[in-house]
C-alpha cells in the first residue's frame, strides 16, 4: 500500500489524549518481544551520561545521521594523545602501528556482520556513495553485440540518488539501465518468473536497498539467494545476476548476517551507525567475485610496481590495497574501533537496537494514525508499505504529511519550522529518493519536470505547488532515542493540530479583509537616537555628514512632517476606510524606519536616514560568527536580540551595548582595512568578503554569549550581487549590491496586516481578556526596515513598484517567514503562537511583508527616507495608486 491517511473510525476524545501519551499506553502498544531500553542500564542514565548535549532537544533525524556518545570521543581522543600513528605506507614503528590497527579494524567490521576475511574483503571509501561508484566503475559490463543483448543494470525504484546515478556509468559502457518497482519484484517472486539459462554468463547487476531510507520498509534479504540461484530475476533477460546491496540505512539499527545473506557487494556508511566519524564508508566484497573487478586508474599505495616512462603496471594482490587509492583516512578508521566497543557496551548489540527503535516507531505510528479531527478527518497521512507489525519488515522510520481538517496537505516546510520552535529536529523533502517520493505521493514524471520549471529543486523549501506536495516529513529513531522523544513529538502534533479543536479558532478571519483601524490604534512613538552628541540631533548630524561629502550633492526627498498630538508624540492619519474622505485614493505614510547594523541583533529606530548603495546606510553591515566562522542568527542564538547597536555618526563609531556589559565602540568604516584580517564567509549561500573587527570586540561578545564569537564586517570594496530569481530585469543583477541581508535591500511591512494578525492573536486567547502581544512588540518581531500605515491587510503583496518622493523601488515579492518571528525581541524568549496563527490565517503560506530593491539610477546623489514621507504604489496590473493630478 502506498499511503495510509489515518486508520480508526472514531477519533479518541480529548480526555484520552493524555492516556495515549502515557508510558503505560506505550507498553501496551509495544509487543512484549519488542523490548524498550537495554539491560546495560536505564535510558535516562544513558542519555544523561552520553548525550547530555541533547537536553531540551528532541532529535528525530537518525536516518540522516545518528549521534555519537561522549565516551566514544573521550576514548578516541585518549587514544590519539597516547599513541603516535604514522602514514601506513611508511615502514617505521608508528606507521606499523597504524597499519596493524587498521587491519584489526577490518576484522572488526567483518565480525560485526558475522563474517570473516576468508569470505569478504573490506575496502574503505569516503562513504556509501563512493562505494557504489566504485562498483559501477569496476563491474565487468558487457556491451551489446550481435551475439547477446549485453549487460543490464537494474535497480529498485525505491533507491537512493547515489544508486540511480550508476546508470550514467552504465550508459557510458553502452549498457541499458532498468528500474523495477517493488511490487513487480514481489510479483516475480510469487510467480517464479525467472529466466534461468546456466550456459549464459552475461553479467548483470541488480541493486536494491535492504531498507528504504524514505519509508523504512525492509525489503527481503532472501532476494539475494534467490537472484544468485536463478529462482528470481528482476527482468526476463538471460545471464548471471550479481547483487549490490545498499545497506547504509539498514545497518544503522539492524544486524546484518552475511553468512545467511551473502550478497556480492555491500555498501555501508559508518556515521549512520556511530555518528562519528563522518566521511567514511566501506564496500564489502564477496571474495568469490573479487577476481573479475576491473580497475583502470591506480593511485598511491595500490601498485606492486610500475614504470613512469612505459605502460607497465602491476597491482597489489590484496583487493583492499588495490582499490584504496592514496592514503586512507587512517585516524577515522581507528575511531571505528572505539565506535564498535562503545556501541556494544551501551546496548549489548544490534539486535537490541533493532527491538528498541522499532518499539518507539511502532508506538508513534499507532498514535499518529489514531489522530482525527472532530469531523473525522485524519490528521496524518503516513507513507508506508507495512502496518508496523514487525521489525523484520519495517525499520524505525515514519514518513508522513500533516493534513488539515479538509484533507489538504500542510506543506512540509511549515511543519519543519513549527517543529523547530519546539526544538524538534525532523527531516523534510524527498530524502534523495525521488522514486519512492513519486510512488508514495503520486507525483508523475511530468509533474517533476513542471516543478523544476516552477523553480523547485531537490533540497529547497518549496513544499507545495498548485496545492500538491513536493515532498514529506520524516522522523526516525536511533539507539539513544527515548519514549520521551516520541511523547514530545506526539504532543507537538496534537497541540498544533488539535489543541484548539474545542475553542474558537483564530483561523476564520478572511485574509485581506479591510481592517477598521482608528488613528489611535496605530499610533506609535517615533524617537531619534542620541548618543552623547551634544545638542546636535541625529538628522543634523546626517545632513552635516552627507553635505561634507564633496563628491555628492544634496537631493531632498518628499517629506511630510506628522502633526504633533496635544499630549505629545506624533499623530498618524486616521485609516477608517480604504478610500480617503475627499474621494481620492488613499495616502500611504511611512510610520517607522528601522536599521539593523548587526545582522540578527536589535534594531535601531530612526526618523530620517540616508540611502546607501546597498540599502539603508549601515543596515546589516556587520554579523556575529561562531568559532568556525559561521554566521549566527536568532534561530540558533535568540540572545542576539539583546545586543543593541547604536550608530554615532558624529564620532563615526558603532556603539554596542548589552545588559550587564560595558558599552564598546567599533569604527564605522575600515579606513585601515589592510590592518585587519580579511576572510570569506557565507550569507544565504552567497560568498562575501569580510574583515575581522578585532580581539577586543571578540572578547566582549564571547563573554556575553559564553562561547567564542567574533564580529566581522562586509568589506567596502566587495560587491554582493542580488539573486537573479528576485528580479525580472537581468541588468539589475549586475548593478544592485546587497549587504549581509538574507534576500533583498529592504523589507516593508504594513500596519494593517500587523493589526489583523494582532486581532487574531487576541481572539486565540480563550478568555479574550489578555492582550498577547502589544502592537509595538509585534512590529519588532518582523524586523522590517520600513513600516507604513496601509488600509487593507496584505494589500502590499499586490504592488509591483513603489515610490517615496524621487526614489523608486521594485517589489521583489513576499517575505517567506521563519521561526524568528516567534522570538520576543526584548527578551529573546520564544512563543510559538505568532507563527502558528499567521500560518493558519494565511492558508499555510507564511508570508508577511514584501522585499524591495531601489533602482540603481536613483543613487547618483545623496538621498534620505523619512518618517512621514508619502509612499505611492503601483499595482501589479499597472493600475496606479497615485493621487489624481487634477
Amino acid at each position: 500500500m502506498a499511503s495510509k491517511p489515518g486508520g480508526r473510525p472514531k477519533p479518541p476524545p480529548e480526555q484520552q489524549w493524555e492516556e495515549l501519551l502515557t508510558f503505560q499506553h506505550f507498553q501496551k502498544t509495544s509487543l512484549s518481544r519488542h523490548n524498550y531500553g537495554y539491560a546495560q542500564g536505564s535510558m535516562r542514565t544513558l542519555t544523561e551520561s552520553e548525550f547530555s548535549r541533547l537536553r531540551g532537544i528532541t532529535y528525530l533525524d537518525h536516518a540522516g545521521t545518528t549521534l555519537y556518545p561522549q565516551s566514544q570521543l573521550t576514548r578516541f581522543m585518549d587514544d590519539l594523545t597516547k599513541n603516535i600513528y604514522g602514514n601506513p605506507h611508511s615502514q617505521h614503528i608508528s606507521s606499523k602501528l597504524t597499519y596493524d590497527t587498521t587491519e584489526h579494524v577490518r576484522y572488526r567490521v567483518l565480525e560485526h556482520f558475522n563474517t570473516t576475511s576468508e569470505d569478504y574483503s573490506v575496502i574503505f571509501t569516503s562513504g556509501s556513495t563512493a562505494a557504489l561508484k566504485l562498483v559501477a566503475e569496476a563491474f565487468p559490463w558487457s556491451s551489446a553485440s550481435s551475439e547477446n543483448g549485453g549487460s543490464r543494470f537494474c535497480y529498485l525504484s525505491d533507491s537512493h540518488t547515489s544508486v540511480v546515478g550508476i546508470r550514467k556509468i552504465a550508459e557510458a559502457m553502452q549498457v541499458s539501465s532498468v528500474f523495477v518497482k517493488p511490487e513487480d519484484i514481489l510479483l516475480s517472486e510469487k510467480s517464479n518468473g525467472a529466466v534461468y539459462e546456466p550456459d549464459c554468463k552475461t553479467p548483470h547487476l541488480f541493486c536494491y536497498p535492504a531498507q528504504s531510507n524514505f519509508s523504512g520498509t525492509k525489503y527481503p534479504l532472501s532476494w539475494i539467494e534467490m537472484l544468485k540461484s536463478g529462482r528470481l530475476s528482476p527482468m526476463t533477460t538471460p545471464g548471471e545476476w550479481f547483487v549490490l546491496l545498499d545497506a547504509a540505512s539498514y545497518v544503522s539499527t539492524s544486524p546484518l548476517d552475511l553468512t545467511i545473506h551473502p550478497a556480492d557487494f555491500i555498501v555501508i556508511s559508518f556515521y549512520k551507525i556511530f555518528g562519528f566519524p563522518t566521511g567514511l564508508g566501506a564496500l564489502l566484497v564477496n571474495n568469490r567475485v573479487t577476481h573479475f573487478l576491473q580497475k583502470t586508474y591506480f593511485g598511491g599505495g595500490t601498485a606492486a610496481a610500475y614504470l613512469a616512462g612505459e605502460d607497465f603496471y602491476v597491482p597489489r594482490k590484496s583487493i583492499s590495497e588495490r582499490f584504496e587509492d592514496g592514503t586512507i583516512s587512517f585516524l577515522d578508521i581507528i575511531a571505528l574501533k572505539h565506535g564498535f566497543d562503545i556501541l556494544e557496551r551501551l546496548t549489548g548489540g544490534m539486535e537490541n537496537i533493532k527491538q528498541h527503535t522499532f518499539a518507539l516507531a511502532q508506538y508513534t505510528y499507532t498514535v499518529l494514525v489514531a489522530l482525527q479531527y472532530p469531523n473525522g478527518a485524519p490528521v496524518i497521512q503516513v507513507y508506508s508499505d507495512t502496518e508496523f507489525n514487525s521489525p523484520e519488515t519495517q525499520g524505525p522510520i515514519i514518513n508522513f504529511n500533516v493534513l488539515d481538517d479538509s484533507g489538504d496537505i500542510v506543506g512540509y516546510s511549515q511543519v519543519e519550522k513549527m517543529a523547530s520552535l519546539h526544538n524538534i529536529h525532523v527531516r523534510t523533502g524527498c530524502f534523495c529518493n525521488t522514486g519512492a517520493c513519486q510512488r508514495h505521493l503520486n507525483i508523475s514524471n511530468e509533474t517533476i519536470k513542471k516543478n523544476l520549471q516552477a523553480g523547485h529543486i531537490c533540497g529547497d523549501d518549496i513544499d507545495l505547488i498548485d496545492g500538491h506536495p513536493t515532498g514529506s516529513v520524516r522522523i526516525s529513531f536511533g539507539y539513544m532515542s527515548t519514549f520521551e522523544d516520541a511523547q514530545t513529538f506526539l504532543k507537538f502534533i496534537i497541540t498544533t493540530r488539535l489543541g484548539k479543536a474545542d475553542s474558537k479558532l483564530p483561523f476564520q478571519v478572511t485574509p485581506g479583509e479591510t481592517a477598521a483601524v482608528t488613528g489611535e490604534s496605530v499610533v506609535q512613538d517615533v524617537w531619534v537616537n542620541k548618543h552623547e552628541t551634544g545638542k546636535l540631533s541625529q538628522e543634523d548630524i546626517l545632513l552635516q555628514v552627507e553635505l561634507n561629502k564633496s563628491s555628492m550633492t544634496m537631493k531632498d526627498v518628499d517629506f511630510h512632517p506628522l502633526e504633533t498630538k496635544p499630549g505629545g508624540g506624533l499623530q498618524i492619519p486616521s485609516l477608517t476606510s480604504a478610500t480617503a474622505l475627499d474621494g481620492q485614493l488613499p495616502k500611504f505614510i511611512i510610520t517607522n524606519i528601522y536599521i539593523y547594523p548587526i545582522k540578527s541583533c536589535a534594531s535601531l529606530e530612526v526618523t530620517k536616514w540616508p540611502i546607501g548603495n546597498q540599502g539603508l546606510l549601515y543596515d546589516r553591515n556587520w554579523m556575529i560568527v561562531n568559532h568556525n566562522g559561521v554566521c549566527l542568527s536568532q534561530k540558533q542564538e535568540p540572545r542576539l536580540c539583546l545586543i543593541k547597536p547604536l550608530i554615532d555618526l558624529h564620532r563615526k563609531t558603532l556603539v554596542i551595548t548589552a545588559e550587564g556589559m560595558e558599552p564598546i565602540d567599533v569604527p564605522l568604516d575600515e579606513n585601515n582595512e589592510k590592518e585587519y584580517q580579511i576572510c570569506q564567509s557565507k550569507v544565504c549561500a552567497d560568498r562575501v568578503n569580510t574583515y575581522d573587527c578585532g580581539e577586543k570586540i571578540s572578547d566582549w561578545l564571547s563573554k556575553f554569549f559564553g562561547r567564542h564569537c567574533r564580529l566581522i564586517k562586509q568589506s567596502s570594496n566587495f560587491k554582493r550581487r542580488a539573486n537573479k530569481k528576485h528580479t525580472k530585469d537581468p541588468s539589475h543583477v549586475t548593478t544592485t549590491s546587497l549587504s549581509l541581508v538574507n534576500e533583498a535591500q529592504y523589507l516593508l511591512i504594513n500596519r494593517a496586516s500587523i493589526l489583523e494578525l494582532h486581532q487574531l492573536l487576541n481572539e486565540s486567547d480563550e478568555n479574550g481578556t489578555k492582550e498577547l502581544l502589544p502592537m509595538k512588540e509585534l512590529i519588532e518581531r518582523f524586523r522590517a526596515n520600513i513600516v507604513i500605515n496601509g488600509t487593507q491587510a496584505f494589500e502590499e503583496e499586490k504592488w509591483e513598484e513603489i515610490s517615496i518622493g524621487t526614489l523608486n523601488f521594485l517589489v521583489l515579492g513576499p517575505c517567506h517567514r521563519c521561526q524568528m518571528i516567534c522570538i520576543d525581541q526584548k527578551t529573546g524568549q520564544r512563543n510559538q503562537d505568532v507563527f502558528q496563527t499567521l500560518s493558519a490565517s494565511r492558508e499555510r503560506k507564511v508570508n508577511f511583508g514584501i522585499y524591495l530593491m531601489h533602482e540603481p539610477s536613483d543613487l547618483s546623489s545623496s538621498c534620505f527616507i523619512s518618517v512621514g514621507s508619502q509612499l505611492l504604489p503601483v499595482l501589479k496590473d499597472t493600475e496606479n495608486y497615485s493621487l489624481q493630478s487634477s
